[in-house]
């Protein structure tokens, strides 16, 4: 139910959550909320004109460290939606070793089903609560449990039984006690069975042990004690995925080896009561879960409203190849087009159709321009969104504004020593001016640039925080400029420390 409250957030809501987290780009901010918002509306067509409908994908032109990342990640996680960041580099021609574009979709599929399954475990959490404490007592108490000595009990009759009919009704060594056969030297031989009075006695006292183990159990007194656990190997994935790439293959076949090599058999350990319980639930929930019904999830909500980020664009936006053994980055383009125009992709899951997929394509073009990239793919871009660079007033908002800002950051972690951190307004001001110097004389990175001042400001602070304990430390702009002056004053120093 939440996460289709949070489809149905209106453009000026989307932009206003945006707000909460990245300063400016208001015009970027407008085309993605927009396009998210247009997915929502697709969703409410009849089923003859939704698939008509394409999203339109957005290229996000701009230097690093201007949000054009931060945008996409927040609005996947506004909708719930599926989303991977991927690099354009990481990617080679068809013919070439390495990775395949079609592996991007995959990656997505990957993410999705891991993103259901959470959310299925984390609703399954209360069931599996009952079971992980029984599992946890069987360990504490080995042979208590009643399902486990009633099924014994029927083994036992049925292994009887079954000697009887071998037998022709006499089993040789066995003497008939009431309705038991008990197996004397030439048969196996095993404890006599108690009377009924005394096994209904033990009975009783294994079951009042038990809740008393169960009430030790839930107000946490056992704690710090010892269990064997049976760890089970992780899983090996054999298939083959069709149309995969190299990668895929070695992977397949490391999983036969490490099968080969003993990498299936159950291992046995001794841990704490408490870690035992992490592994027992993640085992139970592992099972509890629909494997099945989570993949057709994970399908449904990758094929309508997944977002998949190609960062650094640019990089394979040159015509002018460079002469010698480098990889075509025409081909590369070459291979994204049917991706982004829409295709049936293969994975272990099935097929994926990319048609209805998102695609937001960032880079600086700081070597390139859009008009770079091959027509077919600047075609499939229609959204076209410029971000502007960076200046000291948006540094400074940057460090007071947004939720968990980067002032903060350092005050929280700086009271976990017990030091009170103090940032005053000026030391502000002047980190800003000295973030948009620094930029603008060495290589614009955005705001990139205020952790590596900041890191450089809070240096001394931070390695002797432990022994200014229940102190207060003030940082104002003179203290800025001590540690930095003499740094930003020199170009040389600058475009190496900053």
């Amino acid at each position: 139910m939440e996460r289709i409250k949070q489809q149905n957030l209106t453009p000026s809501e989307i932009v206003e959550k945006l707000d909460q987290y990245i300063i400016g780009q208001t015009n970027a901010k407008r085309s993605v909320a927009v396009a998210l918002r247009n997915r929502y509306r697709r969703l409410k067509l009849p089923e003859e004109i939704r698939d008509e409908v394409a999203p339109k994908n957005i290229l996000m032109i701009g230097p690093t460290g201007v949000g054009k990342t931060e945008i996409a990640r927040r609005l996947a996680k506004l909708c719930g939606a599926p989303f991977i960041k991927v690099e354009a580099t990481k990617y080679t021609e068809v013919g070439y070793v390495g990775r395949d574009v079609e592996s991007m979709v995959r990656d997505l599929m990957a993410v999705a089903i891991n993103d259901v399954k959470a959310e299925m475990e984390e609703e399954l959490k209360g069931k599996s609560a009952e079971v992980v404490e029984e599992k946890l007592l069987d360990l504490l108490l080995p042979g208590t449990n009643e399902k486990e000595k009633k099924a014994a009990k029927e083994a036992k009759k049925a292994a009887g039984f079954a000697l009887g009919n071998i037998f022709g009704g006499a089993v040789p060594g066995a003497q008939a006690d009431g309705n038991v056969i008990q197996l004397g030297d030439s048969g196996n031989a095993s404890e006599p069975e108690l009377s009924k009075e005394d096994q209904e006695k033990k009975d009783e006292e294994d079951r009042s042990t038990r809740e008393k183990f169960r009430q030790w159990l839930r107000e946490g007194k056992l704690e710090d004690r010892e269990v064997e656990v049976t760890m089970k190997p992780a899983g090996h994935n054999l298939e083959i995925i069709a149309g995969g790439s190299i990668e895929d293959l070695e992977n397949n076949m490391q999983g036969i080896v490490n099968m080969i090599n003993g990498g299936g058999k159950s291992k046995k350990r001794m841990v704490s009561v408490r870690e035992a319980r992490k592994i027992i639930t993640e085992e139970t929930l592992e099972n509890m879960v629909d494997r099945d019904k989570a993949v057709d999830i994970a399908k449904e909500r990758v094929t309508q409203s997944g977002i998949i980020f190609i960062d650094e664009i640019d990089k394979i936006a040159v015509h002018n190849e460079a002469h010698g053994g480098s990889v075509s980055r025409e081909g590369v383009q070459r291979d994204i087009l049917p991706i982004v125009e829409g295709s049936n992709v293969n994975t272990k899951w099935g097929v994926i159709d990319t048609t209805h997929i998102l695609f937001i394509a960032a880079g600086a073009f700081s070597m390139s321009k859009p008009s770079d990239l091959i027509p077919e793919l600047q075609g499939r871009f229609p959204l076209r969104v410029e971000l502007e660079s960076l200046h000291k007033d948006e540094f400074r908002r940057i460090l007071t504004e947004p939720k968990n800002s980067l002032t903060m950051q350092y005050t929280k972690l700086m009271e976990t020593e017990g030091v009170t951190l103090n940032i005053t307004e000026d030391a502000i001001d002047r980190m800003s001016y000295i973030a948009e110097d620094v930029n603008a004389k060495a290589e614009n990175i955005g705001a990139r640039r205020l952790h590596t001042i900041m890191e450089k400001v809070l240096d001394e602070i931070s390695f002797d925080a432990d022994k200014h304990s229940g102190e207060t430390i003030t940082v104002d702009a003179a203290y800025v400029d001590s540690k930095l002056n003499e740094v930003a004053s020199s170009e040389d120093l600058s475009r190496y420390i900053l």
